[in-house]
Parts: structure tokens; sequence; C-alpha cells
């Protein structure tokens, strides 16, 4: 898949932490109600980093009064819109936001004083005003706004009951400036790619604020020096991440169309199936075709029968028609690794569509089991774990060791071919059941009891990553991939 932005960059030379993971199905934001007088009520500059996780839905970024008429948000056709004072400003980008896979900058910087009236809103992404607007309703001269005016209550992800889904760093918001977007990034030097800057020196006025999400006890805590902190709605330490866009994360593909009747949530980490299905395999933001990658997944949703699938699949080998079965009903073409989970459990080799199966030392997961996979590009070897176990393929559940090179499941020339792999959850055909996979590339969408991190000190695992594998995110890409 296509990785965009600072997403390319291995050493960024200022780095974001964290983000905030906000999830439209549990109605999350953050909510400030002021209560002082702020600098400008005509003048200011808004600036966040945003990964969009769903597509195609009214969303909300930021509202900035109790009506709700100041609001910024992605429309269903996936624009950006910006409106105050009950619609008598109206801005709408031409520019669709639905690269999954990428972090954007965005600014919308106000100053209603402006002469010219298109210099009183505008709107930047990626250090590059936009100039193709569908919607250019500029306000009249002097036209105020609601956005963190005193009584006015601002919501950081959602726009009334339009929640926001997706992840968000460095939000900003400096009152009584209208200010460029080099004062909050830069292109880098060497490949012209825009990525961020340190904020912390900015003016931000009265109500202004600068939410980092560093304190996953206070996710809404303001490090402006304004104290203009936000109460949490909905948010637990759960949802602050360590995807960034310093640093982007793997996560799987919203806009796959092979993954019919899969629904996704919480950051794109979360994948449940419900109902009779035949196939589904979700790509991912992140497709390596070198190096050892490491990752996790958490079984909360068993299946009944052997229903389940998770695993690897060479991308390339599926098929056209966007769907795809990687078992005996599937097209010919498909070369992938299934393991089964319910209550019948096997392992499948399909390799130009041709199964096998060996399940004579292999027991039933359960619910609350964390699946271990290390993907060996280098050497066209794939290891699977189950708990604190690697299975050693060729004779039993244990003893398998992904640094030594013994028990690996595949080293299949048909799969290892060169094509980009993806990790795979997918469902066999027939039965009407439900099954749910978290999945954890290295910023978990569930709560880790140990902490485990690759050797450059990436991610968070339950278990221990072995020596020489990486979590899948951009900078370990940058140097491995």
């Amino acid at each position: 898949m296509i990785i965009l932005g600072t997403n390319s960059i291995k050493d960024t030379g200022y780095d974001v932490d964290n983000s905030l993971r906000f999830n439209d199905g549990s109605s999350d934001d953050l909510q400030k109600t002021y209560s002082s007088a702020e600098t400008s009520n005509k003048i200011a500059t808004v600036s966040f980093w945003i990964k969009r996780c769903l597509l195609a839905t009214e969303m909300g970024i930021l509202k900035g009064d109790n009506s709700g008429s100041d609001f910024i948000r992605f429309e269903p056709n996936d624009q950006l819109r910006i409106r105050f004072s009950g619609g008598s400003a109206d801005i709408q980008t031409n520019r669709v936001f639905r690269d999954v896979s990428a972090w954007y900058h965005i600014v919308v910087a106000f100053d209603s004083t402006q002469g010219t009236s298109s210099n009183r809103i505008k709107v930047y992404v990626n250090g590059v005003q936009e100039t193709s607007l569908a919607t250019s309703s500029y306000p009249s001269q002097n036209t105020t706004f609601k956005f963190s005016t005193n009584s006015a209550t601002n919501t950081v992800g959602a726009d009334g009951s339009q929640y926001y889904d997706g992840y968000i760093s460095e939000f900003v918001w400096i009152d009584g400036q209208q200010l460029a977007p080099d004062q909050f990034g830069e292109f880098d030097e060497d490949n012209g790619i825009w990525k961020p800057i340190d904020v912390s020196g900015l003016t931000f006025g009265n109500n202004g604020f600068y939410l980092d999400f560093k304190n996953s006890g206070a996710l809404g805590a303001d490090v402006s020096g304004n104290s203009n902190n936000f109460t949490v709605n909905n948010l637990t330490a759960i949802d602050q991440t360590t995807d960034t866009c310093t640093n982007n994360f793997n996560t799987w593909l919203s806009i796959d169309q092979r993954a019919s009747n899969f629904t996704l949530s919480e950051g794109n980490l979360d994948i449940t199936r419900t109902g009779a299905f035949t196939g589904g395999v979700y790509a991912q933001t992140i497709m390596p075709s070198s190096g050892k990658w490491y990752a996790e997944c958490k079984i909360y949703e068993q299946p009944s029968s052997d229903r389940g699938r998770v695993g690897i699949a060479n991308f390339e080998s599926i098929p056209g028609d966007m769907t795809t079965t990687p078992q005996s009903s599937s097209p010919s073409s498909v070369n992938a690794v299934e393991i089964s989970f319910g209550q019948g459990d096997n392992v499948f080799f399909t390799i130009n569509g041709s199964d096998t199966e060996n399940n004579s030392f292999y027991s039933a997961f359960s619910n609350g089991d964390i699946l271990r996979f290390a993907l060996d590009l280098d050497n066209g070897k794939f290891y699977f774990g189950v708990n604190a176990n690697w299975w050693n393929y060729s004779s039993s559940q244990t003893g398998g060791d992904p640094t030594s090179g013994s028990g690996y499941v595949s080293n299949s020339s048909d799969l290892f071919n060169g094509s980009p792999i993806c990790f795979y959850q997918g469902h066999s055909s027939g039965a009407s059941v439900t099954t749910g996979i978290k999945w954890n590339f290295g910023s978990p969408p569930y709560a880790i009891s140990s902490g485990n991190t690759d050797g450059n000190g990436y991610g968070n695992f339950e278990y221990a990553v072995p020596s020489g594998y990486y979590a899948l995110n951009t900078k370990n890409l940058a140097e491995y991939g």
C-alpha cells in the first residue's frame, strides 16, 4: 500500500511521541467550556495532524460553539469543510481525504479583518495552501466566530453527534494570530516531505491550547502554559497511541473491497465479522517485500466450528475480482497460510489453490489467547505462536524459534516470491457466526500486562519480540524494509 508524508522518513529531527485514537462508535471526544475572554474572536489559527480510518461518513474534528454552527469536519464525500457564524462563512475543499495509510497536516488560518476576502480563511494541507475549493463563501469583513470564545464549548473529535474516527496528534489552537503552516511544520531538506516541528515556543493567546496527548492519565491536558484543559469523554489510556505523524504504524485498510461483512473499529485494529460469508482479506497500510516483522493479535470472539481465519497471504496472488478465500473454495491463484480458530482448529496451506492441513498437535484456542506472528521476508519463512510458545511445526506446539530459524510453518517459493505479503484475517464459507480479533502491530487497542518493544525500542507487545524482528512501522520500514 501507499506510504505517504512523514511516514517514509527515518529521522524526522523532531519526533511526536503520541496521538489519540478516536472511535466514532464510542462517542469519543474532548470538551472545554471557556470562562475567560479570548484574545480575538476574529483572528486565530488551528493546526492538527490526522490519520483517518472510516471514510464516506460525516465526521467532526472541531466544534466551536454550543449550537454547532461553527465547525471543522469531513463531509460524507470526504472533503474538508469549515463553517462559522451561522453559515456566513463556508469553505469546502475539492480535495478528498481518502488515504487511510497516511497522516495529513491541516492548518486553517482565520483573519476576518483582512481587506481581501480570500485572505480571511486560508486552508493548508501538508504545507501547501488549498486554492481549489468546492465552496468558497468567505466571511464579511470583521465577522466574529465562536471558536474559543468566552462561554463557548469547544469540542475536539466531534461535531454534535457526528464523531471522528481515526487518529489525531499535535492539536494546536492559536488565539489572536493568523499563522502560516511553517510555524507548525517544514519540508525535509533531503526529500521534500512535510514534517512537524516543535510548536511549544509559539504564543498561544488567552484561550489557545496545545494538546500533545502525552499524559495517559489526563489526555485532555493543555501543555501550552494556559491550562486550557479539556474534559475527556469515553477515552481512556488505551486510546493513547504511539502511531503518530513521525512514526506511522501499520493498520488495516477500511477501503479493502475484498472484506465484505467485516467491521473495523479502534483505529482499524479491531476486526469483527458477523453473519454468513465466504472469504475475506483485509489489506494492510504497510506491505513490505523484505525485512523481518512481528505482530500479535488477541481473540475476543471465538466462533463456532473452525470458521475464523488468521495468517498471511501473498497480496499479488489475490485475484482481480476482489474476492478470495484461501481454502479449498479459493481461486486457483491464491497463495496463503491460514490458521483457523474456533471449536475445531486446523492449519491450511493454500498454494495455487491446493490445500493441505496438519492438526496432529494442534489444540483449540480460547478467548483471550494472544496469537503471535514472525514473518521473515528475507529468508522466506513464517512462524506462528500462541501465548508464550512458538510452534515447532515439524513436531509439536512448542519449541519453535524465529531467531534461530527452527520450527517455521512455511517457506514455499510460491508464497514467498518477492511480492508483498500481508497479514490476514478471514472466514470460511457456510455458517453464520461471529468472529472478533484485536490486532497489535505495536500500538495495541487492548491492555498489555507486560510490555515489550523491538530492538529499536518501538512497539508495545505482550510477549518478547524475537531478536532481529521489528514492529511494522515506517521508521523500521525505512531501515529494514
